[in-house]
C-alpha cells in the first residue's frame, strides 16, 4: 500500500495521484507539484489515503510543498494574463493569414511559458508565429492543436438537456461513441438530436449501452416467428425497456398484441416466415406460457395505490378484529348469493358452510346442500 493526494490543475480535469511526502492534506487545499511541464498549481480533490501499487500506472512524483497565500495570487494573476495573452496571439494569427482558431491560453506557474490550444481543419505551419510571440510576450510558445471534443471541454458550456457539459464536469477521459449505440437504443439517428454542441455524438450514449445490449440479448429481434399464449405470429414491435414485444397473431392479424419477454418461444429468430413444416401447439399447452399474476411487474398505479394506503391506513385496518362467523355472516347479510345459469349459487357466493370442504376437514352434518358443488364456469352443476 502507498499514501497518495489525488489533484487537479483545472476544475473538471483529470486527477492525478502524487506522494504526499509526509504532508497531510485536506480537499481544497492548494499544492505546489513538479511536472513535466515544470512547476505548477493545483488543487487536492482527496485527501491523503492508502492504495494498491497495482493502481499506480506511472512512478509517483512527490509533493514539493503546500500552497501558500501568495502562491494563490499568483495563479490568478496568470489567469488575467491569460486573456491578454490571448487577444495578442489572435491579432498575429490574423497578420500571418493562418487557417486557425484559437481556444484558449495557460501561463505555467512561473510565467515563463506559454501554451496555446488552437483548432485547425489541417495541419499549419506556425513557425513564424511562434518566434513573433516569444519577441513580443518575452515567454516560451507552444501552441498544441486539439480537435474539437478537446474544445468543448476547455470551453464549458450547456448541453442541450440543459446541464453543463459531462466533459467540463466529471469525464476525465472521452470514450468511444458510435451510431451503433444511438440504433441500439431506438433512438432518432437525426444527427441534430444525437450529436453535442461539438458537432460529434454525444458522450451520454455511452452511460446506458451497457444496459441496452442486455436488455438486447432476452428480447426477440423484429420479425421473428413465435409462439405465445395465444397461439403464434410475427413480431411486430420491441420495447426494450418494458421488456415486451409487439405480436401480430396468425389468428388475427389487423389486432396486434403485447406480451412479456417471458410469455414469448421464438422459434425463428428474424426470419419473419413460418418454418416449413411447422404444427402450432395447442392452445392448453400454449397457454402455459402466461405469466402468473403474482409474477407480474407491479404498474405505476399499483406503486401509487400501496403508497397512498402505506401514508393513509384504511379504516378497516383500525376496527376491533371480529370472529370469522360474524364476518362471514355480515358479509352475507349484505350481499344476497345470485344465481347462476343452471340455478346454482357461484362458488364465491355460497356462505362460508356451504364451500366443498377441503380434504382432512370434518364434515358438517347440518349441511344437506354441501355435496352439490358447482362448476367453475358458473354455469349448471353435474350430477
Amino acid at each position: 500500500m502507498v499514501e497518495i493526494i489525488s489533484i487537479r490543475f483545472k476544475n473538471g480535469g483529470k486527477e492525478y495521484y502524487f506522494n504526499p511526502n509526509g504532508i497531510q492534506f485536506q480537499v481544497g487545499d492548494g499544492v505546489i507539484v513538479d511536472t513535466t511541464r515544470g512547476m505548477e498549481y493545483a488543487q487536492c480533490v482527496r485527501a491523503n489515503n492508502m492504495v494498491d501499487e497495482i493502481e499506480l500506472t506511472a512512478p509517483l512524483r512527490p509533493v514539493v510543498r503546500k500552497a501558500t497565500p501568495e502562491d494563490a495570487k499568483a495563479a490568478e494573476r496568470n489567469k488575467g494574463r491569460e486573456m491578454q495573452a490571448l487577444e495578442i496571439c489572435q491579432r498575429k494569427v490574423e497578420e500571418h493569414g493562418l487557417d486557425m482558431k484559437l481556444v484558449s491560453a495557460e501561463y505555467s506557474f512561473d510565467g515563463s511559458k506559454i501554451l496555446f490550444f488552437f483548432t485547425s481543419e489541417g495541419r499549419v505551419d506556425f513557425r513564424a508565429l511562434v518566434k513573433d510571440l516569444a519577441s513580443t510576450l518575452h515567454a516560451r510558445i507552444e501552441l498544441r492543436q486539439i480537435g474539437v471534443r478537446d474544445e468543448a471541454k476547455l470551453l464549458g458550456g450547456l448541453g442541450i438537456c440543459g446541464r453543463p457539459f459531462c466533459c467540463a464536469q466529471f469525464l476525465d477521459e472521452f470514450q468511444p461513441v458510435s451510431i451503433k449505440m444511438a440504433k441500439t437504443q431506438n433512438l432518432s439517428l437525426n444527427p441534430t438530436k444525437i450529436s453535442g454542441t461539438c458537432g460529434r455524438l454525444m458522450c451520454c450514449l455511452k452511460y446506458e449501452q451497457d444496459a441496452y445490449e442486455d436488455l438486447v440479448k432476452r428480447a426477440p429481434k423484429q420479425e421473428s416467428f413465435v409462439e405465445t399464449p395465444d397461439g403464434a405470429g410475427t413480431v411486430s414491435g420491441v420495447n426494450l425497456l418494458r421488456q415486451t414485444a409487439q405480436v401480430r397473431l396468425e389468428s388475427d392479424p389487423e389486432s396486434p398484441r403485447t406480451y412479456h419477454n417471458c410469455e414469448l418461444c421464438v422459434v425463428r429468430s428474424g426470419k419473419g416466415r413460418r418454418p416449413e413444416g411447422y404444427v402450432e401447439p395447442p392452445l392448453e399447452e400454449l397457454a402455459k406460457l402466461r405469466r402468473q399474476e403474482e409474477d407480474s411487474v407491479p404498474t405505476e398505479e399499483d406503486s401509487l395505490a400501496a403508497a397512498i394506503e402505506a401514508a393513509f391506513p384504511s379504516r378497516e385496518r383500525w376496527e376491533e378484529p371480529e370472529g370469522e362467523e360474524r364476518r362471514h355472516s355480515r358479509r352475507n347479510h349484505r350481499r344476497r348469493p345470485g344465481k347462476g345459469e343452471g340455478g346454482e349459487q357461484s362458488r364465491m357466493d355460497q356462505p362460508q358452510a356451504e364451500r366443498p370442504r377441503e380434504e382432512g376437514a370434518k364434515p358438517n352434518h347440518n349441511n344437506r346442500r354441501r355435496r352439490r358443488r358447482p362448476n367453475r364456469g358458473g354455469g349448471k352443476a353435474q350430477g
